[in-house]
């Protein structure tokens, strides 16, 4: 029998369990480089996902624990969507992607894992980054660190605000 270890995926097993809701709680803590977090504006927040579709996966929500985006107020939305059309540019300026992909899963048929809080998927794809693995096995290969990314992101983010200050 083949086996196909993937210890990491513990934490996300073990985090399913946990009360209460992930954006929330990763929030509260105030360690924006351990959860990942890039960036925070007056009412939105965008952060690298922990268990990834693909490299450069992230994520983007407003910071009032609202479940549905007929619950944001219009400042919300819009915020939301210049946040999210943001962090495409920074993704393309840092990673160089040829395309994304866009999604918003809105309940538990539609794979929504955080029913509770809404937030959208921003996901970095290159030609050819489909291979057999996500094909035949459902496994995905991401080729850099979140950490690494992380940094480098929110270095570019750094470098873009002072040089328009």
């Amino acid at each position: 029998m083949r086996q196909l270890w993937a210890p990491w995926r513990i934490e996300y097993i073990r985090e399913a369990g946990e009360p209460g809701c992930v954006f929330c709680r990763l929030l509260a803590e105030n360690r924006d480089d351990a959860n990942l977090i890039v960036v925070r504006r007056a009412r939105t927040f965008a952060l690298l996902n922990r268990y990834p579709y693909n490299s450069g996966h992230l994520m983007v929500a407003p910071l009032a624990h609202k479940g549905d985006l007929a619950a944001l107020d219009d400042a919300e939305t819009l915020e939301l969507m210049r946040l999210l059309a943001e962090m495409q540019a920074l993704l393309m300026r840092v990673m160089q992607p040829q395309g994304f992909n866009l999604g918003v899963n809105l309940g538990r048929v539609a794979g929504a894992g955080v029913l509770e809080h809404i937030h959208l998927h921003l996901v970095p794809r290159w030609n050819g980054d489909t291979n057999f693995m996500p094909v035949l096995d459902d496994v995905r290969v991401i080729p850099q660190a979140l950490s690494e990314l992380h940094a480098l992101l929110v270095k570019a983010l750094r470098e873009s605000a002072a040089t328009t200050a």
